[in-house]
């Protein structure tokens, strides 16, 4: 796992911190080993908004951000340096109060050499 470890630090720190940011509840991070040494790294919080490139075809993409900006990297990073990802809006309770989403990517494997 060690050729991935760069990647998995920069995209999980996006995704971590784009929850910071955007969200006002709880969240959390769970790494999960899959076979041909795969990881995938999910990101759940509570808003249930999925942004893209995680709630849109893989022909769509987010745009680059301009040189000077100070934030909007990170999807674009997510979908430049992952191997795959995607994100499920998760169910919510009676009163239709939404429980948020999963945002996750993988790095790793036969597919990542490619």
């Amino acid at each position: 796992m060690g050729e991935v470890l760069d990647r998995v630090e920069l995209l999980a720190s996006e995704l971590v911190t784009n929850a910071y940011r955007h969200t006002r509840g709880p969240a959390s991070l769970r790494l999960t080993a899959l076979g041909d040494g795969r990881l995938r790294v999910g990101v759940w919080d509570s808003h249930p908004h999925i942004p893209a490139p995680f709630g849109r075809s893989p022909r769509d993409r987010v745009p680059p951000v301009p040189a000077g900006a100070e934030s909007g990297r990170g999807l674009f990073l997510v979908e430049q340096c992952a191997d795959s990802w995607g994100g499920w809006p998760l169910g919510g309770d009676l009163l239709g109060r939404g429980a948020g989403k999963l945002l996750w990517f993988e790095v790793g494997g036969a597919r990542g050499r490619e």
